[in-house]
């Protein structure tokens, strides 16, 4: 099982990985599309386009900017080439135009209004994200169509090839990496025989399709990016979009603690760094998958901790992203990272194992000790539901992230104090996860229809 460093941290926009990013990609592929399509039926014209959003996406999709994302990948916007724009310029710019001009010579007509529908009806069965684009005639039939699933962290997968995915990842063949381990015991068992550490056999597979100097260049555009995302939600203040009128706290709990330092602790700054990632991108602002926009503020605050306070090198930044990319392609292969799958213990949950993992490496962990501290903290976010008032990921989302660094760095301590030994693995923890997803209520699993999301007295 392989799955890149650089495909599991992807820098994108807020507020989230499987409603945002995931329906833009859709939207620009299903543009691309459509345009080929045209050159070869040159006579179809004039066609519409329509998008039916289903499932989760139809239920928390204005509040997860779901219409907006799929606005900005049928005019050809990637999440990458947004994160310094001004996207809510751009959306409002767009969303007047009833025409999307796909080359100089074609195109279709596209209602940002009329064209995107929200269907709470049942949703598809193969995955609760999915999307279907229409592409029809003046007399509205389909000439082109695709359905496309947002899987996680971004990641998305047609109708044709979800069936062939096992959890939900094109598998590739195991001689494709020096190390193909698809589960914790076998990486364990990988590292012993040839003495090498998780982070050295993650480099060696990757390694196999990227150059060390790509990879490196990579690893600090992450940490260069998620350091942005910190130093952006401290600096910022005001009430976040949505109608909940959240107020941002970061930048006054960071500098209540820069004021006196001697009454702060560990807790206190992480959760600062946390909350200031997820604080920018419930705005809409540039995060980083880590390994979801709802989870993104975990990994950067522990990372951002254990340089600014505890001196880590940029080495072991390095060395921290690929341990954590490491367990994080062990959950996604033998579980999922979707809220909408299984709740926010596949989010938060899984970034708060990453970052365990992760910490536990730098601060010189066997492979033993590195299992143990990810499935410690991943074993205490178990059950946990996504429930996000209003839609919006925000209530809880911004708080639970500084409580998933908090629980990383404690997992990461206790492992560190023990021999690698212990009652549950890792793998059972995961499994254990996933089903507890399964039998999650749709209530609790990102469509605001239970939990906290239905607990709130409006005065």
């Amino acid at each position: 099982m392989f799955i890149s460093v650089l495909d599991l941290f992807k820098i994108g926009v807020g507020p989230s990985s499987s409603h945002t990013m995931g329906p833009m990609v859709a939207a620009k592929d299903f543009r691309r599309r459509c345009k080929s399509f045209i050159n070869d039926h040159k006579d179809t014209q004039p066609l519409q386009l329509r998008c039916t959003l289903k499932g989760s996406l139809a239920f928390t999709g204005k509040g997860h900017a779901t219409d907006r994302a799929v606005i900005l990948g049928l005019n050809d916007y990637t999440p990458q080439e947004l994160a310094k724009e001004d996207v809510n310029k751009l959306v409002d710019d767009l969303s007047q135009r009833d025409m999307l001009k796909l080359d100089n010579t074609h195109s279709i007509l596209f209602s940002p209004t009329d064209g995107i529908i929200f269907d709470r009806g049942d949703p598809l069965p193969e995955h609760p994200n999915g999307m279907i684009f229409q592409l029809m005639d003046t007399t509205g039939k389909t000439v082109l169509t695709e359905t496309y699933f947002s899987i996680g962290g971004g990641f998305i997968t047609t109708l044709a090839e979800i069936n062939q995915l096992v959890a939900p990842l094109k598998m590739e063949a195991k001689q494709s990496c020096a190390y193909p381990f698809e589960n914790a015991n076998q990486m364990m068992k990988m590292s012993a025989d040839s003495k090498l550490s998780v982070a050295a056999m993650k480099r060696c597979n990757e390694a196999e399709r990227i150059s060390e100097d790509k990879l490196n260049a990579g690893l600090d555009a992450i940490r260069d990016a998620m350091y942005t995302c910190i130093q952006n939600g401290l600096e910022a203040e005001g009430r976040l979009p949505g109608g909940l009128n959240v107020q941002r706290r970061a930048k006054s709990l960071y500098r209540q603690l820069q004021n006196n330092p001697q009454h702060a602790n560990l807790n206190d700054w992480l959760c600062a760094y946390a909350m200031a990632v997820n604080e920018e991108n419930a705005a809409g602002h540039m995060v980083v998958t880590a390994p979801t926009n709802g989870a993104a503020g975990v990994i950067p605050a522990v990372i951002f901790y254990a340089v600014t306070h505890e001196g880590a090198t940029n080495d072991q930044v390095r060395d921290f992203l690929l341990v954590a990319a490491a367990v994080g392609g062990l959950i996604k292969h033998n579980s999922s990272i979707s809220g909408a799958e299984v709740g926010c213990q596949g989010e938060v949950g899984s970034a708060s194992a990453m970052a365990a993992a992760g910490l536990c490496a730098i601060k010189g962990g066997t492979t033993e000790q590195i299992e143990n501290a990810a499935e410690i903290a991943l074993e205490h976010h178990l059950g946990m539901t996504c429930d996000p008032v209003g839609s919006l990921v925000q209530v809880p989302c911004i708080e639970r992230n500084g409580f998933g660094a908090i629980k990383a760095y404690t997992a990461a301590s206790l492992a560190i104090r023990g021999d690698g030994q212990h009652f549950m693995s890792l793998d059972n923890c995961i499994a254990a996860m996933k089903q507890t997803g399964l039998e999650m209520s749709v209530k609790y699993k990102e469509t605001s229809l239970g939990g906290l999301a239905v607990s709130i007295t409006e005065c």
